[in-house]
């Protein structure tokens, strides 16, 4: 059974989620999961799908990027198909690893892709090593702490730490070190 999944980072990306609905869809895959969630965060759709996919089937994706957030990964997600049988077609590659051309490619890009990134770590380490030379060099600018009125005033109304991160779109440990610096302030 040919399984699809669809990913979009965001609610705002719909044409981008119709594009991969619609051409899993014309791929013949019977089932599909779709969700719009980042990379990072729980992928709940792509666990049903893996839940789901039995000895056999073949989960099928539009590109790469929107099944796995780094060649780490993507190793995983593979090795739990294999471990149930399941293949791996990527449509914008041309890839199936039911094939072992399709597996040796794709181990063949993965490490092409880690060592793009790899590369790019080490451009960007330079980068920032020479900015910080020349004195241009400032870090990126603490996102909870410009917030820490707004965290203390929530908590001051009561919401839980996991509430007021989310409704700031912070993480909860930032939530938390803002709260102990106001009483070591205090």
């Amino acid at each position: 059974m040919l399984l699809g999944y669809a990913r979009t980072s965001t609610s705002d990306q719909v044409a981008g989620l119709e594009a991969q609905e619609r051409d899993l869809t014309a791929q013949g895959c019977e089932r599909l999961w779709k969700e719009q969630t980042s990379a990072v965060g729980a992928r709940k759709g792509l666990e049903k799908a893996i839940s789901f996919a039995r000895a056999g089937d073949c989960l099928v994706v539009t590109k790469i990027c929107r099944l796995a957030r780094s060649v780490a990964n993507l190793v995983e997600i593979i090795e739990r198909l294999e471990k149930k049988g399941v293949t791996l077609r990527i449509l914008s590659m041309g890839i199936d690893t039911g094939t072992p051309t399709g597996r040796l490619m794709l181990n063949l890009l993965a490490s092409i892709s880690q060592f793009e990134r790899e590369v790019m770590l080490e451009r960007q380490r330079e980068g920032v090593a020479k900015a910080k030379a020349e004195g241009k060099y400032k870090g990126r600018a603490p996102t909870a702490r410009a917030k820490s009125d707004q965290i203390l005033e929530l908590d001051r109304q009561g919401l839980s730490r996991e509430g007021i991160a989310s409704q700031l779109g912070i993480g909860v440990a930032s939530v938390y070190r803002v709260l102990k610096t106001a009483r070591m302030a205090a």
